[in-house]
Order: structure tokens, then C-alpha cells, then sequence
């Protein structure tokens, strides 16, 4: 039976604040273990005003003080932001605090715009250094050398597991070449999915951390007791996505009345490709989606995200999600994958 896992991005709702987001990720984490989830990540995102995740570790080591079992972690930490000294130390630090719970994915892009990033690092190779990063990274988690004059403390000998996270064929090939479980974003870039998945599978060399290809493949999921509540729902995700497009991000907005509210042949240009892989729909339309979904990409794993106005409706479409996988598992839907 393959795990099921959830991305969260702390969003923060029109009239809401960035503390309730918190509480509501930590409730969100609390429940998604209760319910059987394997991972619990967050993503890191800056100068976004809805999304309040920024301070990545930070809120991960929130969410690992309040549950107990479910692995938690990043999905990702935007390397080219970092020093990876400073990672390795955050990331030694979660992992002695909440030992064999912590995961890192590791991401290329800085996960804002330039002149965030700018802010941010202000020397903007990190991108073109991404693969020696992960490598010097990598280097601070393993057993000291004789004679290493710099090392993480707390980090050094802890091997926190790394992950790469991509949405394109770079960060698949990367994964391959240095044997680390990969994590597609198909949840907002689709357009590789297929072809990323192949390559890594192709060319993977195994590692001391993986003896074997992994994938982990990302989608979003809005599901509700029946079609029209869950299609109602999404549309406070596709408002957000389409802001973001045409250069007026927020605050998530709340959902529309009426779920044929007709979009612009732009607006539904976004929608149809940015938000290709979601799973939109009833316990019965979800657990259709999610089956073919599987069937397509064989996944090892899948990571679930799914913003929603209502943070009732948010722990319910969760719920849904797992009794989906739940039910497929019964019928050896996902034992052969």
C-alpha cells in the first residue's frame, strides 16, 4: 500500500492573520497522523501574502512539537536562499530534537520573486550552484573527517534523509545521478510529470541513503460529500492561482457562490493547465481520480495539498483523501504499485 503524505503551505485566508495559519497547520498535522499520513511538510515561500511558511524550519519544528509520529519536513527548503551550513544546522537541530521524524527536500528555485531573492542571499548563483550545495550538504550530515575544519553542530553523523524536489527534468536528473528519492511538483507544473518520473527511474544510481528509485508525486485534492460542495471549494484555489498569474497575489479568497461562475479564456487557460492534477470532487469522484492517477505515474508515494477557505472543510477533504486510499488498499488498488 503506497503512503499518502500532506504539502502544506500555511496559507493565510482573506481576514485571517498568519498565527491562526499556524494553528490551523499544527491542527491540520495533528489530525492528518491521527488519520494515518506519512509525512506532514511545508514548503518554503517569501514575500507572498498568503502563504506563511517563510520561516520553513521554524514552523516544521512547530508541527513536530505537537504530533508524535508522522514524519515532518520540508517540501522544500529553497536551497539557493541558504547557506547549507546554516540548513545542515537547523535540520541537525530538528533531528535531535525529534530523532528518525525529519525529512529535507531540497528545492532549486528561490521560491520568490528577484528582488526577494535578492534579499534574500543577495548573490544569485544559488541556482547554478543547487547540485554542489546538495552535496556540501549532504557532507554535513555524514560522520566528520579527520581534519574537517567545518562541521554542523548539532548535524554532523545524523544522515537526515535529503529528497529532491523539481518540476523539470534537471531536478530528476539530479535525484538519479546522486541515488535520492524524488518529488515531482505536478501539483502546479504538470508538464514533465511522465517524462521526470522516466528519466529518474532510468538513470538512478543507487546511494547510501536509497538502494532503489523513489518516487513521490505531488497533487492537489478539494474533495467534499458530494461534487458540487468540493467544486465550490476549489475556486478559492484557482482565484489564487489565477492572481498569482496576472501579477496580484493575497490572501486566499474565499470560495465563489457559484462554481460556473464563468472565467475570461485566460483565467480558464490557468486553471485547465496550472491545476491539471487535482482531484476535485466526492469520496466517490476522489478515490476514481486518485486511482488513475496511480495507475499513470506509479507513483511510490503520493504528497496531497489542498488549500481551502474553511478549515473544517480543509480537515474533511483530508479525511476524504485517506479513506479514498483506504478503500483502494482494500480492494488491491495499491498493493501492486
Amino acid at each position: 500500500m503506497i503512503p499518502f503524505s500532506v504539502l502544506d503551505l500555511s496559507p493565510i485566508m482573506a481576514g485571517s492573520s498568519a498565527a491562526q495559519s499556524f494553528r490551523n497547520s499544527l491542527d491540520l498535522a495533528q489530525h492528518a497522523e491521527a488519520w494515518g499520513y506519512n509525512r506532514f511538510w511545508l514548503a518554503e515561500h517569501h514575500n507572498m501574502t498568503g502563504v506563511a511558511s517563510a520561516a520553513t524550519s521554524v514552523v516544521i519544528g512547530y508541527v513536530a512539537a505537537g504530533t508524535k509520529t508522522i514524519r515532518v519536513g520540508s517540501g522544500g527548503i529553497m536551497l539557493p536562499n541558504h547557506s547549507p551550513l546554516v540548513i545542515a544546522e537547523q535540520f541537525g537541530t530538528l533531528e535531535s530534537m525529534y530523532p528518525g521524524r525529519v525529512d529535507l527536500g531540497l528545492g532549486r528555485a528561490p521560491g520568490a520573486d528577484g528582488a526577494t531573492a535578492y534579499a534574500l542571499r543577495r548573490d544569485q548563483t544559488g541556482p547554478d550552484t543547487f547540485p554542489q550545495d546538495v552535496v556540501e550538504l549532504q557532507r554535513y550530515f555524514q560522520t566528520a573527517e579527520l581534519g574537517q575544519q567545518v562541521r554542523a553542530v548539532p548535524g554532523v553523523g545524523l544522515n537526515v534523509p535529503l529528497w529532491i524536489l523539481g518540476s523539470s527534468l534537471f531536478g530528476a536528473q539530479l535525484a538519479a545521478l546522486l541515488g535520492l528519492p524524488y518529488v515531482f511538483a505536478s501539483h502546479f507544473s504538470p508538464n514533465e510529470l511522465m517524462r521526470a518520473i522516466q528519466l529518474y527511474r532510468s538513470r538512478f544510481k543507487p546511494s547510501e541513503q536509497l538502494d532503489k528509485p523513489y518516487v513521490m508525486v505531488a497533487a492537489n485534492v478539494v474533495a467534499a460529500d458530494t461534487d458540487r460542495e468540493a467544486q465550490r471549494l476549489a475556486t478559492s484555489l484557482q482565484q489564487q492561482f489565477i492572481n498569482i498569474r496576472f501579477g496580484m497575489p493575497g490572501p486566499m479568497p474565499p470560495p465563489l457562490d457559484n462554481p460556473d461562475t464563468p472565467w475570461s479564456s485566460s483565467e480558464q487557460a490557468v486553471i485547465d493547465h496550472t491545476l491539471r492534477y487535482s482531484a476535485v470532487g466526492s469520496p466517490e469522484t476522489v478515490q476514481d481520480w486518485l486511482k488513475r492517477f496511480i495507475d499513470q505515474t506509479q507513483a511510490d508515494e503520493l504528497i496531497l495539498t489542498g488549500s481551502i477557505f474553511d478549515h473544517q472543510a480543509r480537515l474533511r477533504s483530508f479525511e476524504i483523501a485517506m479513506e479514498a486510499r483506504n478503500a483502494l488498499a482494500e480492494q488491491g488498488v495499491l498493493a501492486s504499485v
